[in-house]
């Protein structure tokens, strides 16, 4: 994959220190750092964190930046140690998908699972370079969309750094070599075993995103218009027969469009009434789902990431941290009625 926010040290970056403030350069790279550290952790808001580490480490410690590398290759070997130390020790962030097979809507919800359990979803806003190149902004939405992530997720981290370095960002062996401190064959042995591990993932992964085109956005039309008038018939008909419905923090996931309208007309069924406003993420779009609460105005339930392929919904992902994921997304608290 190439990132179209991957262009080596322009001439305006070579130019003297004072003709830029280091700030101001720093801050040219945060979009691309802050897409590979969600990339490494799962976490929009580690991976923030992780960038910010990144630029302070990057202050303190500038006066030894030699510049026999360029300005990008030195943030990004810090960023990837930012990001090795936070992974120590720590379990993989999953999709409920990830974790068990599909339960049917009469299986129990059960309780919530920890948040460091789940991998979160990211404004695009966060992590897609404005402008470019179509072809090239298609290959970056693959490369943060949530099964993507989700299946890097099982990787070691420091094969998870080599395959987003050498597949996603497209550098060379022996760039990734130098940057982790290591050999160009220890490097192309640790490729070889991430594509082998990725490639057991295959199935999260086989559904390519649709382009963001007028025909994605009629199909997302009509699932706004029948979620919000909770015509179950006319939702579900929009679903590739596997499309998964999932709802972090909890760990069961639907797959079937009986067990989905079951769900949605049985246990979900306070979503009724629902109001959606359009967010993006993950490279795909998505909305914030505000259902009816007892004083008459509408609430925050959940964050949905749709993604489609083939022009049909393949999963639609609840995430109900809406307290934390509401503000990221910039919605606001509630809606009137």
């Amino acid at each position: 994959m190439t990132d179209i926010a991957a262009a080596e040290l322009t001439a305006s970056d070579a130019a003297p220190q004072g003709a830029k403030t280091l700030e101001s350069r720093l801050e040219q790279y945060r979009v691309e750092l802050t897409a590979y550290c969600y990339r490494m952790l799962g976490s929009a808001f580690e991976a923030e964190d992780a960038v910010q580490d990144t630029f302070v480490r990057a202050w303190r410690n500038f006066d030894k930046f030699e510049g026999r590398a360029s300005l990008r290759s030195w943030l990004y070997r810090i960023a990837t140690n930012v990001c090795l130390d936070m992974l120590t020790g720590r379990e993989r962030r999953a999709r409920p998908m990830d974790l068990g097979p599909a339960l049917t809507a009469d299986h129990p919800l059960g309780p919530t699972l920890p948040e460091v359990t789940w991998l979160q979803p990211i404004p695009d806003s966060r992590v897609l370079p404005v402008g470019g190149d179509p072809a090239a902004v298609a290959e970056v939405r693959e490369s943060v969309r949530l099964a993507f992530v989700a299946a890097l997720q099982h990787l070691p981290p420091r094969q998870r750094a080599v395959l987003i370095l050498r597949e996603v960002l497209q550098w060379q062996a022996s760039e990734v070599a130098e940057l982790l401190g290591t050999t160009v064959a220890s490097v192309n042995s640790a490729l070889q075993r991430a594509r082998a591990t990725l490639g057991s993932q295959e199935e999260s992964t086989a559904h390519p995103l649709d382009p963001i085109d007028e025909d994605q956005q009629a199909l997302l039309d009509r699932y706004v218009d029948a979620f919000e008038r909770y015509d179950m018939d006319s939702l579900t008909s929009l679903l590739h027969e596997d499309a998964t419905w999932s709802m972090p923090p909890y760990e069961l996931w639907l797959q079937t469009h009986i067990d989905i309208r079951k769900w949605c007309l049985g246990p979900g069924i306070g979503c009724r009434g629902s109001r959606l406003i359009p967010i993006q993420a993950n490279g795909s779009r998505g909305f914030g789902q505000y259902k009816p609460s007892a004083d008459g105005g509408l609430e925050p339930w959940s964050l949905q990431v749709v993604e489609t392929s083939g022009g049909r919904i393949s999963g639609i992902s609840f995430f109900l941290d809406t307290p934390n994921y509401f503000p990221l997304f910039g919605l606001p608290p509630r809606l009137e009625a």
